[in-house]
Order: C-alpha cells, then sequence, then structure tokens
C-alpha cells in the first residue's frame, strides 16, 4: 500500500462524511436566512438578501414554538428518568444473578435492540388502558422502547464493577437498596450519562410514534407540531419558516451533544466492551 492511499483513505471517508452531513445542514441553514420570494426552492445559494432573525421570531410565534417545547420535556425528561432507574435496576440483577430464567429474561429484554415495535398493537394496548392520547401513553412507549439500551450498556459496565465492593457493604449490614444507590448508582455514572444523551437525542426528535399516540392537538411535541404546521396552508410555501423552525427545534439536542460527547464514547465502550 502506498503512502498517499494509506493517508488518502482516512481523509477520503471524512470528506464523504463531510458531504453527506454539511451539505444537509447547510441546505436548512442558508434557506433559514432568505426571505420567501428565494426559499420557494431551496438551494444551496447564500441568501442575496438575510434575514435570519425575523424567519426565526416567525418560526417561534407563528409555529407555537414554547407550547411544543414544553410538550416535548413533559415527554422526554420522565422517559428519560424512567430508562435510567429500570435499566439500572435490571442490569443490576442481569449482571449478578446467574440462572437459566435469568439468562434468557436478559435476552428478552435485550431482544428490544433489533425488533422495534409494532405500532398497531401498541396503539390499540393504549386505547385499552386509555392512555391513547396521553402524555402517560407517550412515556409508557418511549420507555419500553429505550430500555433495551439502557440495559444492554448498563449490564456489561456492573458486570466489570468487583463483587468485592457489595460483599464488603452486605458485610457492614447494607441493605440491597442501600447497595445499589450507594455503590452502584455511582459507578454507573459514564453509561447513565451516555443513556441520558442517546434517550434525549432519540425521543426529542421522534415524530412516527408520537405521531400515532399522541395524534397532535395541544399535547403535539416539537417534532409533531413541526409536521402540522408545514402541512397547513400557512406554511405550504414557507421553507424559509420551515427550515427556520428546524434550526431552533434542533439546537437544545445540539448543545446537549456537544456537552456530552466524551460521555457517549466512553459509556459506549464501558458498557459494550468490558
Amino acid at each position: 500500500m502506498t503512502p498517499v492511499w494509506r493517508y488518502g483513505r482516512p481523509a477520503l471517508v471524512i470528506l464523504l462524511a463531510g458531504l453527506a452531513v454539511g451539505v444537509p445542514l447547510w441546505l436548512v441553514a442558508v434557506t433559514s436566512a432568505k426571505p420567501q420570494a428565494e426559499a420557494i426552492r431551496p438551494n444551496l445559494d447564500l441568501p442575496r438578501h438575510w434575514q435570519p432573525a425575523d424567519n426565526y421570531a416567525d418560526a417561534v410565534s407563528q409555529g407555537e414554538m414554547l407550547r411544543g417545547f414544553f410538550n416535548s420535556l413533559l415527554v422526554v425528561v420522565p422517559s428519560v428518568l424512567l430508562v435510567l432507574l429500570l435499566g439500572a435496576g435490571a442490569a443490576w440483577v442481569f449482571a449478578r444473578r446467574k440462572s437459566k430464567l435469568v439468562a434468557a429474561a436478559y435476552a428478552l429484554c435485550i431482544s428490544g435492540l433489533l425488533l422495534p415495535p409494532a405500532v398497531i398493537t401498541v396503539v390499540m394496548e393504549l386505547r385499552q388502558l386509555d392512555l391513547a392520547g396521553t402524555r402517560p401513553g407517550m412515556i409508557a412507549v418511549y420507555t419500553g422502547m429505550y430500555l433495551s439500551t439502557s440495559i444492554f450498556f448498563m449490564t456489561g459496565f456492573i458486570r466489570a464493577i468487583p463483587m468485592e465492593l457489595e460483599e464488603a457493604a452486605r458485610i457492614d449490614g447494607a441493605a440491597p437498596w442501600r447497595i445499589f444507590a450507594r455503590i452502584v448508582l455511582p459507578l454507573l455514572r459514564p453509561v447513565i450519562a451516555t443513556a441520558t444523551i442517546m434517550v434525549m437525542l432519540y425521543a426529542w426528535s421522534d415524530i412516527f410514534y408520537a405521531f400515532f399516540v399522541l395524534g397532535g392537538g395541544d399535547r403535539a411535541t416539537l417534532p409533531l407540531n413541526l409536521y402540522q404546521v408545514a402541512s397547513a396552508q400557512l406554511y405550504l410555501n414557507n421553507w424559509h419558516l420551515v427550515f427556520a423552525y428546524v434550526v431552533v427545534m434542533s439546537l437544545p439536542m445540539v448543545a446537549v451533544f456537544l456537552v456530552g460527547q466524551r460521555k457517549i464514547v466512553s459509556g459506549i465502550t464501558s458498557g459494550a466492551v468490558k
């Protein structure tokens, strides 16, 4: 292998990845700063007249983004907390108990990584439980969807924790819940950070399941609200407002990702490799 190809191949991969990610981002960014006349047919050209402040202000006010933002928080935050608490508790049991029943339960729990939930079945079950179109129903769906990922990473991490730490606490008379809260949870911080960021990224941008479970209205999350706004007559040809909505909606998760990107890598390697 020639030195040119050896060093050129990584550069080529980076270039292709940059184009695949950068071109759509550039399209959204420049279109969100254009007036309506220039944004009727979105393209990569720079705006001849810049008006990002007006576009973003109109998107926030006309698109009812504040209501969608709080609706997203009311759904995403409880889902993340439940995924973390239930995932950590289940992972602790799966990592410490050795039996065929526990192994079968673990395989069943992580099967959600490969088997997506059936939307029709989920919606019918929520209707029978009177949870369809409600935030608790949406929280239950997100918790069930992302619990497998949390259990998978946390189980692998807990198996690397020495048993002697827990045995010493038992000798001192610590109850199981105290061992879990004082020893296991603090050691799970890298994986907890990873699971938090991943679940937030997925749930914050979800529109598919939100469409079938919530169905819109006053409980619509930000992505679902964007779909309703973009389908309305007011926004039919207003791509500058649609893309401005997309930019503002993405800013919280971009900030979360930038702050916790190192935690994602360390948590994945700790939970999957160990």
